[in-house]
């Protein structure tokens, strides 16, 4: 767009030009821009070689030609239409063009169209199309959204301002802080300067506020200037009106901002509400931009301080002396007065407890089921194999969330380098029957069969602990074989008091016959009863001439005895009673 003048001002640049000034000399004694010079004095020219004969006759020149025009009035009611008479045509139109652009607009025959548009409420990209598809316009977008700026529509709208109740709301933000200048360096050397922020926030009512210089914005600094604001101010507020800070934004986005889980976890804690402003846009939390100027320029600036203490000491002080003293220059009432009697009771009360401080960070789901915590290791739910969690830990516990912030494990914090397991994060199918135990394993052999069970109950007992492998094995013999068969092949390992798998396979492959037991006879055919060998040993003590004992062949025989002869005395059994009796 052209840049446009006074027609006084043009009126001043044609009479110097006709006096033989250049156009830089006109443009500095005015103060306007060189081309503006040179575009008015073109327009003159043109003007006068158009009133030029057309016999090929030099133009004259346009100042001789037209000027001087008659003095312009000084008054301050002087008329403007001196001023435009004594202009060229080619100028005065130009000066009289709403726009004030070098050719006529594309949109002007479309005008009385625009403007029903315009009235309907429509955009103008919405004008642009309609008129584009449904009339043939060629002119582009920019310059129908120009013509329609011109003829007033798409005007900016005057800014809101947004009042709220007392304790509804506190807009927070962080400024450059005084620097923090250290004593003399012991070596001699020169003194440590560090920069630091100022924590500031604003109860929107009242405008009562309060400082705390920090040397860093990580979220531990600004929960716990947070914390400290409420403790100062005696409540909390309903709402909190952040920037997108990252200590506090994870993602920023207008309409579903995602915050830090921490001061999630803290906004529950002191039952307010977060609300981050429309990124880069500053306005959303205009009182507490205003706050954040008012404590440099006027508490902090041109001071250095020798510590962090005491640039927060100084701010304290100022706050109570300075600041809530103060006549606020919006509500026209004094910032502490306001804040004590109206404010104050509407905030809502403080917690007991502060918030539980911890660190938390994300952490990746090994192969073995644990993720690492301050280099321990802690257990997750299986179906979390390989994904990304949350881990929040502190001087006690070790909290783990997914991704939704649900609870999915609770551990008691280890020292570095053991391991907590819980039971039920286990796979059923990564647990080995060694781990369940006998009576696991006891009851899935009842389902083989009674012979089966009592096989293994025997079996344990004569074994013991590493009998419970054992019991392993019986069940994997119960997946390649039949129960029946199974059952029958213990029954017969049982008979015998064979406890080992072993014995089992063979059986399964021979389906071998089980023991038979035979009964003891007391009289055989061929088994000589006993009373026949006492007799002969009688016989044998009392020797050939013994009267008191018969002969062995004068005893009574059985029906088996006098089937077999009788044996005689063995020559070394009468040798040796005979040696004794000498």
């Amino acid at each position: 767009m052209a840049n446009r003048l006074k027609m006084a001002t043009v009126d001043s640049i044609l009479r110097l030009h006709a006096q033989g000034r250049s156009q830089r000399q006109i443009a500095i004694d005015l103060q306007v821009d060189r081309k503006a010079v040179s575009r008015y004095v073109q327009l003159a020219k043109r003007d006068t070689a158009s009133a030029a004969a057309p016999g090929g006759v030099n133009a004259p020149d346009p100042v001789g030609a037209l000027w001087p025009p008659p003095p312009v009035s000084k008054g301050a009611n002087a008329p403007t239409g001196s001023v435009v008479d004594s202009l060229p045509p080619a100028v005065a139109e130009f000066l009289a063009r709403p726009s004030g652009r070098g050719r006529r607009s594309d949109c002007e025959s479309y005008r009385e169209l625009i403007v029903v548009k315009l009235d309907q409420g429509l955009s103008a990209q919405r004008i642009y199309q309609d008129l584009a598809q449904d009339h043939g316009c060629a002119a582009s977008y920019w310059s129908v959204r120009r013509f329609v700026q011109g003829l007033g529509g798409g005007s900016e709208l005057p800014m809101r301002r947004m009042e709220v109740g007392p304790g509804q709301e506190a807009q927070v933000d962080f400024g450059a802080g005084a620097p923090i200048v250290a004593a003399d360096h012991p070596a001699g050397g020169a003194r440590q300067r560090r920069k630091t922020n100022v924590f500031r926030i604003v109860l929107s009512h009242s405008r009562k506020a309060y400082s705390e210089a920090t040397l860093t914005q990580t979220a531990e600094d600004f929960i716990r200037c947070l914390e400290n604001a409420f403790v100062h101010f005696g409540g909390v507020p309903q709402t909190l009106v952040i920037d997108n800070l990252k200590a506090a934004v994870a993602h920023p986005d207008w309409f579903d901002p995602e915050l830090n889980p921490k001061l999630q976890s803290f906004a529950q804690h002191y039952n307010t509400v977060i609300l981050p402003t429309k990124p880069y846009t500053p306005r959303h939390k205009g009182k507490v931009e205003s706050g954040v100027k008012y404590v440099k320029n006027n508490g902090l600036k041109a001071r250095t301080f020798e510590s962090l203490e005491g640039q927060n000491c100084f701010l304290s002080e100022w706050e109570r002396t300075v600041a809530d003293t103060r006549i606020h220059g919006t509500t026209k009432r004094q910032v502490g007065r306001v804040f004590h009697e109206v404010e104050r009771a509407a905030l809502q009360p403080v917690p007991l407890e502060r918030f539980p401080f911890f660190h938390e960070a994300q952490r990746k789901v090994s192969r073995d089921g644990h993720v690492e915590v301050a280099k321990a290791y802690y257990s997750v739910p299986p179906e979390h194999l390989g994904r990304t969690v949350w881990a929040r830990w502190d001087a006690r516990l070790v909290r783990i969330f997914n991704q939704r912030w649900q609870q999915i494990g609770l551990h008691v914090r280890h020292e570095q380098g053991r391991f907590s397991t819980h039971a039920e994060h286990l796979a059923p199918e990564k647990i080995s029957g060694v781990e369940r135990g006998a009576a696991w394993l006891l009851g899935k052999i009842r389902g083989i069969g009674e012979q089966a069970l009592a096989w293994a109950e025997a079996m344990l007992q004569a074994r013991g602990i590493e009998g419970v492998r054992v019991l392993q094995g019986l069940l994997a013999l119960a997946k390649a074989n039949s129960c029946d068969a199974l059952n029958e092949a213990c029954r017969i390992a049982l008979s015998y008091g064979a406890f080992r798998l072993r014995t089992l396979r063979e059986l399964l492959k021979r389906r071998g016959v089980p023991q038979q037991s035979l009964p003891l006879l007391d009289e055989h055919p061929i088994i000589r009863p006993l009373s026949d060998y006492g007799s002969w040993v009688r016989a044998a003590l009392a020797g050939p001439g013994g009267r008191d004992h018969p002969a062995p062949s004068s005893l009574p025989r059985t029906t088996a005895s006098a089937a077999v002869p009788p044996h005689p005395p063995s020559p070394l059994l009468c040798s040796d009673v005979s040696n004794r009796e000498k």
